[in-house]
């Protein structure tokens, strides 16, 4: 989840990533009164959590996985602490630290008990509190939904993974105004759990000069240690699905023909079944869905449908109104909005088994 990096006075900066390494700045504030009690905030005392808080070697705290989790499960439902709008006109420490101080003492605790980077070094935490509360809010803050960012404890135990290497992706629903993070991957047993705070089809050194700047870690996921041969064919991926993506894109501005734009889905279908990228790939689907249906290929259209309902449900789950929308273009592609806005084309058919 990237951090925004403007932090200027008037704006509050926050993580932004659909589709957390641990912040390895400061340890938590001493405003918390035991990591015991912290634990049991954060886990909710849910004997029934997939997941545990656990201490790991060189990352701070982190969530494991106590049982065998599906593809696709929901593993955390969390309204937040506070949201503050992303555009404010008063000082974001001042802010900060009144919303912090109107929380319950449970609250503050979940709140103080999360770590942070990037405090000024002339500055004592002890006598600063307000100025902790802040970057304890920039490092940890993601998105809830376009005008606001949010404080959510639980979620912001999730560690930083690049690539391949998170299998838990998080979303905001507007709707319910919570934030809904999924089993991108079978997770085993033991296993972390992990999302990302970033855009990671970026090259490794990129990725980890971004992760060294704004949380104060050295990115050491499975992808990141890979060796250097290696890690140079995975960026190579990495990088042609972004040029794919991008040369996609053209086909709004008729750059590019409906067979062509369909040929590129696939293209980055295939690259990230290479590199074990799954993120995004109900956004894909629903996109090949929309370009099929614009030039009136009707099996397509439902094809990449039921291809995005698929995905849509193991990202951001089976009742949201995204699944719901293609669900209604698989029973009746004619109704997709953009359904013969182009010239008749047989573009093709997704292709997963």
């Amino acid at each position: 989840m990237a951090k925004d990096k403007d932090q200027s006075r008037n704006r509050v900066a926050a993580k932004s990533r659909p589709t957390v390494e641990a912040k390895r700045g400061r340890s938590p504030s001493p405003a918390v009164e035991s990591e015991s009690r912290l634990d049991s905030v954060i886990s909710g005392n849910n004997t029934a959590s997939p997941f545990a808080v656990v201490d790991l070697p060189g990352k701070g705290k982190g969530l494991v996985a106590t049982r065998n989790i599906e593809q696709g499960e929901l593993l955390i439902q969390e309204k937040p602490l506070f949201v503050v709008p992303r555009q404010i006109t008063t000082s974001p420490t001042t802010l900060i630290a009144q919303l912090v101080s109107s929380l319950n003492i449970t609250e503050q605790e979940s709140f103080y008990g999360l770590s942070y980077v990037n405090f000024p070094e002339h500055l004592d935490p002890k006598k600063h509190p307000a100025e902790v509360a802040l970057v304890i809010f920039q490092t940890n803050a993601v998105s809830a939904g376009p005008e606001g960012v949010g404080i959510f404890p639980r979620m912001a135990r999730l560690n930083h993974g690049c690539s391949s290497s998170f299998n838990a992706v998080y979303s905001w629903r507007k709707k319910e105004q919570e934030l809904f993070v999924y089993a991108l991957k079978s997770i085993p047993k033991g296993e972390e759990l992990l999302t990302s705070y970033l855009d990671t089809k970026k090259p490794r050194h990129e990725r980890r000069a971004y992760l060294l700047e704004h949380y104060g870690f050295k990115c050491m996921c499975r992808t990141c240690s890979l060796p250097e041969k290696a890690s140079r064919a995975s960026d190579a991926r990495l990088s042609a699905i972004s040029e794919a993506y991008r040369r996609f894109s053209e086909w709004g501005n008729h750059k590019i023909g409906g067979r062509d734009a369909v040929d590129l889905v696939r293209k980055i279908w295939q690259l990230e079944d290479e590199e074990g990228y799954w993120s995004e790939r109900g956004r894909l689907a629903a996109d090949a869905a929309w370009v099929a249906a614009s030039h009136g290929d009707e099996s397509a259209t439902m094809k990449w449908a039921q291809l995005a309902v698929k995905w849509y449900t193991y990202e951001i789950g089976g009742d949201t109104e995204e699944v719901a929308e293609m669900q209604r273009v698989l029973s009746h592609p004619e109704v997709h909005p953009t359904w013969g806005t182009r010239e008749r084309t047989v573009v093709g058919a997704a292709e997963e088994p």
